[in-house]
């Protein structure tokens, strides 16, 4: 997949079938869009397009440090050898200004090539959000595109958005979250060399820093699974702080992995969280930590043996 950081750097002159939105989570919502592309570009041998507004420079200028699902980096690893090309686009001041149909006949038209528009329902664009899907299917013949728009996804009276996901995810409703996000909820990063007191009490750990901007679920234990060298292990992870033994507020996930005993530091790990084992409380000794972690383990492997 090539990957490009914004609109202007895109130079193909092939023609494409291109989804645009925030992609924020690249939930199962999402992933009809991104199935849809993939298939039109394999079978009439187009570019499949997945173009991503990131808006961080519109929340900047509006004061705003809203939560996201998913970084960049992982967006591009989630649609890795799933469609061709995918463009990161800034929603800065001057794309905010661009008029719908200039959208349609500078971008979707004139740069993209689109022989297909894949939306959803609700999308819009151009200054003042002036461009629908009604916009769009306006213009199919004056500029060669098909509009396919797909409808919404559901979980009962419920419309799978990433807000609705974020609102789960910050009740700890891990296993609905997962089933509406397609995979585990989770983290990508490098281990970082920490106090290394796990090692000193019969369990090390890897330590990973919670990346910024990315929706902290609860403070707590959580069962998971840590992808290492490109092999899956158990294990369990502590999102937080770690209070009985850091005043740091910095949040870390903290993962004790099942039958590992390698060396990660520098390495890039995946940690993903499958469920809720109880939350971060402070200890009055590192003797009762060590207790309560002990039985986390056990927990966690009596768990994983009645799961496979």
């Amino acid at each position: 997949m090539q990957y490009i950081n914004k609109l202007s750097d895109y130079e193909s002159r092939k023609e494409s079938a291109v989804t645009f939105g925030k992609f924020d989570g690249l939930h199962t919502g999402h992933q009809k869009l991104v199935d849809q592309v993939q298939r039109l570009g394999k079978e009439e041998g187009l570019d499949s397009i997945v173009c991503a507004f990131e808006m961080q420079p519109l929340w900047e200028r509006m004061g705003r440090i809203p939560q996201i699902l998913m970084t960049g980096e992982e967006r591009q690893r989630r649609l890795k050898n799933r469609v061709d090309i995918l463009i990161e686009c800034p929603f800065t001041a001057q794309f905010s200004r661009i008029q719908a149909k200039d959208f349609i006949c500078d971008i979707i038209s004139g740069l993209l090539h689109a022989k297909y528009v894949v939306v959803g329902t609700d999308f819009q664009f151009g200054y003042g959000k002036q461009g629908d899907i009604h916009l769009l299917g306006q213009y199919e013949k004056e500029y060669g595109y098909r509009l396919i728009v797909i409808e919404k996804e559901r979980y009962g009276e419920r419309i799978i958005s990433s807000t609705y996901i974020k609102e789960l995810l910050t009740q700890g409703e891990f296993s609905l979250a997962n089933q509406l996000l397609g995979y585990s909820y989770g983290v990508t990063g490098m281990v970082e060399h920490g106090k290394k007191l796990g090692r000193t009490l019969g369990f090390p750990t890897l330590n990973v820093a919670w990346p910024e901007r990315k929706i902290v679920p609860p403070r707590g234990v959580y069962l998971s699974k840590i992808r290492v060298d490109g092999e899956w292990f158990h294990g369990i992870s502590n999102v937080g702080v770690k209070p009985t033994v850091s005043r740091e507020e910095r949040v870390l996930i903290e993962s004790f992995l099942f039958g590992y005993d390698g060396d990660a530091y520098g390495k890039e790990v995946t940690i993903d969280l499958l469920a809720f084992r109880r939350p971060e409380r402070s200890f009055e000794s590192v003797a009762e930590l060590k207790s309560c972690i002990d039985r986390d383990i056990e927990y966690g492997k009596h768990f994983f043996a009645n799961v496979e």
